[in-house]
């Protein structure tokens, strides 16, 4: 699957990186802000060498990016990325309605059986 400069390799780092709930998470707090590293790792129960993990493998994704600033390290959401992923969610949403229509259409062409009136109990 290629979603216009993605490879297959680049959409399986997407769904590895959004498979997790922990890494959804902190691209949700990107999303409202430029949280560091270090505050990320206090809101959950982890070390901080786990977050800094979770935080590499979103920006391995291309969905966050790192920015230092003094001694602290910002994560912030990498707008590109994450319009990539909406794309990628897009082209496969659009294959999956293409096959529930496919179907539709050829169980539309399936012969109904006839419904059979009341018997009236004649022609036997």
């Amino acid at each position: 699957m290629v979603v216009g400069e993605l490879t297959d390799e680049k959409v399986d780092g997407l769904f590895h990186a959004l498979a997790d709930a922990t890494r959804r998470d902190i691209l949700h707090r990107c999303i409202r802000g430029e949280p560091s590293v270090s505050r990320l790792a206090d809101l959950y129960p982890m070390s901080f060498a786990a977050v800094q993990k979770h935080v590499a493998v979103l920006e391995r994704a291309g969905l966050v990016s790192k920015e230092r600033r003094g001694r602290e390290q910002l994560v912030r959401t990498d707008r590109d990325g994450v319009v990539r992923a909406r794309r990628v969610l897009e082209e496969l949403e659009a294959a999956w309605r293409g096959r529930v229509q496919r179907m539709a259409d050829l169980l539309a062409q399936v012969p109904q059986p006839q419904e059979s009136g009341p018997s009236t109990g004649y022609g036997r």
